[in-house]
């Protein structure tokens, strides 16, 4: 039985990486990259034009917001994938990427067949993030003000964005800056990672 064909952005700051995904994803059947993009802004445009099946998306890129981009990208298509692939994809930032709307989560350093997986698993609409836990929320508590913690609990339990709108009593526009916000927030869990 023929593999699905499975379309794929690349988006990562890193030339190298760029290059050398497209190559492995080249080589192996069913997985087609659509195109790649450095930063958040120019992954944004290609993944309007392009529509991809699965966005392949680096957690940790300069003068960008990743994790709000994934959120755009959820919002733009439901059906469009998201798979963080960083080099701190690690467990405690479960949280961001759930609340981002990450389909799952993949460590850089893993073996080139566990990316091929990993990218087969979430098309096939798994997810593969580490379950958030109340410790890890306690984690991101401080990160988080208490008066957006009604919209975390809201993004936990999948409420759609219109009626998150209606309950905070705030336009959909304002909703989502808050939300970019939130996320912005928790970016700095990468960086911490790092050290």
């Amino acid at each position: 039985m023929a593999r699905p064909v499975i379309r794929i952005l690349i988006v990562d700051d890193h030339p190298a990486v760029r290059a050398g995904l497209v190559a492995v994803l080249r080589s192996e059947p069913g997985l087609v990259p659509v195109g790649s993009a450095a930063e958040e802004q120019e992954g944004w445009k290609l993944v309007q034009r392009a529509r991809p099946d699965l966005v392949l998306l680096d957690l940790h890129m300069p003068g960008g917001n990743s994790l709000a981009l994934c959120r755009r990208v959820k919002a733009f298509d439901p059906h469009a994938r998201v798979l963080i692939y960083s080099a701190f994809a690690h467990d405690e930032l479960a949280v961001a990427a759930t609340l981002a709307g990450a389909d799952g989560m993949i460590d850089k350093t893993e073996p080139v067949l566990e990316l091929f997986n990993g990218i087969r698993r979430v098309h096939r609409g798994e997810r593969l993030l580490a379950p958030v836990t109340p410790e890890r929320l306690q984690d991101a508590r401080a990160r988080i003000p208490q008066a957006d913690w009604p919209i975390v609990a809201m993004l936990l339990d999948g409420t759609p964005g219109a009626d998150m709108a209606q309950t905070l009593g705030v336009r959909p526009q304002e909703l989502e800056g808050r939300i970019e916000r939130l996320l912005a927030r928790l970016a700095p869990t990468v960086s911490r990672a790092r050290a």
